[in-house]
């Protein structure tokens, strides 16, 4: 695992970069053909800004020996729910009619962070009873318990790291939500959503949309790194390899 692990600092690098560089491209196209949509949607709404991380998400599934026919991207992604028929993950990983692991892969870049921040607390907190429930009700065909893996980038800038107030009409909201900036929001949901055992792990980032094209990026919490998210990957998908 060691040696799957060298350099990975540099490999997450590469991976935000991605991520700034399409969001940019995406941009200036949508600009030129006079589709530029309101804020900064004409970024997200072009996709594939992600890759960069699936495709690392990828090459350290395949280095652990696991054959790249397990796995699944772009195509092929959807796994039954109970509450709704299927949903689609950004990566999943099926051999042998056992599914071993599914990541959802989010981003959020601003200025619009407090709806975006309970749409994605709502959508994680819902995928993951989803597929829990699905696979306690024989989904996956009673096969071992799968990894569950939540990877999330925020945009560092003022607006996310500024206090926010919570309204309290009738009773108090948990202490730690008090005053708490969006990026101490998203590093709080990250890390109940493994506490509470929603998501085997998780793994939470931020990146200025300057410095992140060179590759820049911040690690807030330790019990967030991508290191120890990549670790935990690697140690339950390393059992199906042989």
């Amino acid at each position: 695992m060691q040696k799957i692990l060298e350099k990975l600092s540099g490999r997450v690098g590469k991976a935000v970069a991605h991520y700034w560089a399409t969001r940019e491209t995406q941009r200036k196209k949508q600009e030129l053909r006079g589709q530029s949509d309101a804020g900064l949607r004409s970024a997200v709404t072009g996709g594939a800004q992600m890759d960069g991380f699936i495709d690392l998400f990828t090459a350290l599934i395949t280095e652990t020996g696991l054959p790249m026919k397990f796995i699944f991207r772009k195509t092929a992604l959807e796994l039954p729910g109970y509450f709704r028929p299927t949903k689609e993950w950004d990566l999943i990983v099926v051999r042998d009619g056992t599914l071993v692991a599914a990541i959802e892969a989010k981003s959020q870049v601003g200025p619009s962070f407090g709806n975006n921040f309970n749409n994605r607390t709502e959508e994680a907190v819902g995928s993951a009873l989803d597929l829990w429930t699905a696979f306690g009700e024989g989904a996956f065909n009673a096969g071992a318990q799968p990894f569950l893996g939540y990877f999330f980038m925020l945009e560092e800038c003022p607006a996310s790291h500024r206090p926010v107030k919570v309204k309290e009409p009738h009773f108090n909201v948990f202490p730690e939500f008090v005053g708490a900036s969006y990026a101490k929001r998203y590093e709080l949901l990250c890390r109940k959503l493994v506490l509470e055992r929603h998501y085997t792990s998780a793994c939470f980032l931020t990146s200025r949309s300057d410095a992140g094209l060179r590759g820049e990026y911040h690690e807030p919490a330790k019990d967030l790194s991508f290191e120890r998210f990549a670790k935990s990957i690697l140690s339950h998908v390393g059992a199906f390899a042989q």
